[in-house]
């Protein structure tokens, strides 16, 4: 299992990290969704067949596009 953490600022209000977790969640492969609101990012663990550029385009898709990988 992969697990990456990305900065997201267009998280604003628990609206959009529900919608996040929803989302993101239903792609097959995912296995969780943490999105954070205070510090405007998503923790996402997942194997095979997601991948991380399904999960960006995801997210761009939904309007709350990755702006970089958090290394932790």
């Amino acid at each position: 299992m992969t697990t990456v953490t990305y900065s997201v600022p267009a998280i604003h209000c628990g609206h959009c990290t529900h919608t996040i977790e929803m989302e993101v969640g239903e792609l097959q492969g995912v296995q969780s969704v943490k999105a954070d609101l205070e510090n405007k990012k998503v923790e996402i663990s997942f194997d095979a067949p997601a991948s991380e550029a399904k999960i960006k385009a995801l997210l761009a898709e939904i309007n709350y596009p990755a702006e970089g990988l958090i290394t932790l």
